[in-house]
């Protein structure tokens, strides 16, 4: 599919800031007027240098971040469009639940919980079947090259590298429209890497609308179908 398809996310307008609270109320703005749409089958990446604000949309757009302002209109499976800027708690985790997937640049699992079972999870939390969720998450993690013997170990003792590839099988083995990816690559080497590269192009290929993070030159060139610049949107850029 291409960019001329219907969107599945509209940002429009979007604006954040951040209040200081222990600095005398100080006000330090972000993002400005961020607008843009994503399709499905593309993969978007969010370009600029460090802090700009390229983490806080991906934030705003899961619903972790409050918006000041502005519209983050995503489309539900009925073809309407829910607005996620508007807070409603339900909302935001219907939308998590049903229509967006979020890869963080950190794995946060529950403590005594096994590498297989937190990345069942969201499949369980869709009804999926027990054994065959556990069975999915194995290949995933299979594929991705974690090690036999880790799969029913806690993550919590797990190299970086290791915890990543949790992390990424956890956010590739739901179906969700939109995907949210924040730095996947980074801890991982160049086999796992270009092995993740791969899920990336199936996703797309399969219809999935995927905005990212990625500072590795290599796998931009790779996989981007288009790539938007955040410094247009830095609210530090105008004030600069």
């Amino acid at each position: 599919m291409s960019s001329s398809a219907k969107p599945l996310l509209s940002v429009r307008g979007v604006q954040k800031s951040f209040t200081m609270h222990l600095r005398g109320e100080t006000r330090l703005d972000v993002v400005d007027d961020v607008s843009f749409d994503l399709a499905p089958g593309e993969c978007v990446v969010l370009g600029g240098p460090s802090g700009v604000g390229k983490s806080s949309i991906l934030r705003m757009i899961y619903g972790n971040y409050a918006v000041d302002d502005g519209e983050i209109l995503v489309r539900e499976g009925d073809g309407g469009f829910a607005d996620l800027a508007g807070g409603d708690p339900r909302l935001v985790i219907r939308l998590r639940r049903d229509v967006i997937g979020y890869v963080s640049q950190f794995l946060r699992a529950v403590p005594r919980v096994g590498a297989l079972d937190v990345v069942a999870e969201p499949l369980l939390s869709r009804g999926i079947d027990r054994d065959e969720a556990r069975e999915r998450a194995r290949a995933l993690l299979r594929r991705l090259n974690l090690p036999e013997a880790l799969h029913e170990l806690p993550p919590a003792t797990f190299s970086g590298g290791e915890k990543q590839r949790v992390n990424i099988a956890r956010g590739f083995i739901t179906d969700h429209p939109i995907l949210l990816l924040d730095e996947p690559t980074a801890s991982l080497d160049a086999e796992n890497r270009d092995i993740v590269c791969e899920m990336i192009e199936a996703k797309t290929s399969a219809g999935t609308a995927i905005l990212g993070i990625f500072h590795d030159e290599v796998v931009r060139e790779r996989i981007a179908t288009r790539t938007i610049d955040v410094t247009a949107f830095s609210a530090r850029r105008a004030a600069a």
